[in-house]
């Protein structure tokens, strides 16, 4: 935000851009990468390929499978391979059992369309799944980590029945500099973020996103994405990072619940421990008084 000097009798540019929406529910993870050229820049910088022809792949997202209000992110088939990629800004290790009930539409949708009969005596062939997470929060990660279905079971003995392995992918700026120099386009999605969060340090949420949009535009960062979806990556920006907020801190209401439910569970097996000292050393007492009774009546 542009700011004039003080006493020139002009007052202080107000910004246009818009207000925190509440409402507003994409990311700019999932609009950069639903252009199939981005999206396929980035499955060759993963995957070690060189495909140039973005009809190749299939984006086959599920647009009205909502969970907590959010979308699921990407799922595009190439390769002869179901491909879902989610965008995570906070540390949620339930990612598996959410993509467990999201392929399972995926497959109820896949094999619709291709006419599929479960009932056949013939083998039916599926695209086989891949599961990835990109994760730019602030908690601490090492470069990739992987969570697992059977990471939630109550109990576990053995293999697994049902398993579903995620992916982790560290995408914040300084993290996984090879996949970084081989998408240029994530690339500057994390510079974009990185800005936006160093900003944010000093600035309100809504200076802050301002800021780091007009910086990136100066220094080609995303430049002509941010010129053609200004005001949309300035809105989806701002409830992002104040849902980050409300996020962190709930984990942080959760955590301290945690903490005070294990101190008042220490408290009472402390409690019920001198209670048990106590009778231990009641009946120890008693049992030294019958003994030095019963030794007099003998003695006697």
């Amino acid at each position: 935000m542009m700011e004039l000097q003080a006493g020139s009798g002009v007052q202080e540019e107000q910004s246009i851009l818009p207000a925190a929406n509440k409402k507003y529910k994409d990311t700019i993870f999932r609009m950069l990468f639903s252009d199939k050229k981005n999206l396929l820049s980035l499955y060759n910088a993963l995957n070690g390929k060189n495909y140039s022809n973005c009809d190749q792949l299939e984006i086959v997202t599920l647009e009205n499978a909502i969970y907590m209000s959010m979308k699921n992110d990407l799922a595009f088939i190439l390769d002869l391979d179901l491909f879902l990629w989610e965008h995570q800004s906070t540390y949620n290790p339930n990612i598996p059992l959410r993509d467990l009930m999201y392929i399972a539409k995926e497959y109820e949708k896949y094999i619709k369309e291709k006419g599929i009969s479960l009932y056949s005596s013939r083998q039916q062939k599926i695209p086989a799944p891949q599961f990835i997470v990109f994760y730019n929060g602030n908690r601490k990660i090492g470069e990739r980590m992987e969570h697992r279905l059977s990471d939630a079971y109550e109990i576990s003995s053995g293999e697994p029945a049902l398993e579903l392995k995620v992916l982790v992918i560290n995408i914040n700026e300084g993290h996984n500099q090879k996949l970084m120099e081989s998408c240029q386009i994530l690339k500057e999605y994390a510079q974009y973020v990185s800005k936006v969060r160093t900003y944010k340090k000093t600035l309100s949420l809504n200076e802050a996103v301002e800021k780091a949009v007009e910086e990136c535009i100066r220094e080609g960062i995303l430049r002509e994405f941010l010129l053609a979806n200004k005001a949309e990556v300035v809105a989806m920006s701002i409830f992002e990072y104040d849902r980050e907020w409300e996020e962190e801190l709930l984990r942080k209401e959760e955590f301290e619940a945690g903490r005070e439910e294990e101190r008042k569970n220490t408290e009472k097996e402390r409690r019920r421990a001198d209670s048990e000292k106590l009778r231990a050393d009641n009946a120890e007492r008693e049992l030294l008084y019958l003994k030095e009774k019963l030794a007099l009546l003998e003695g006697k």
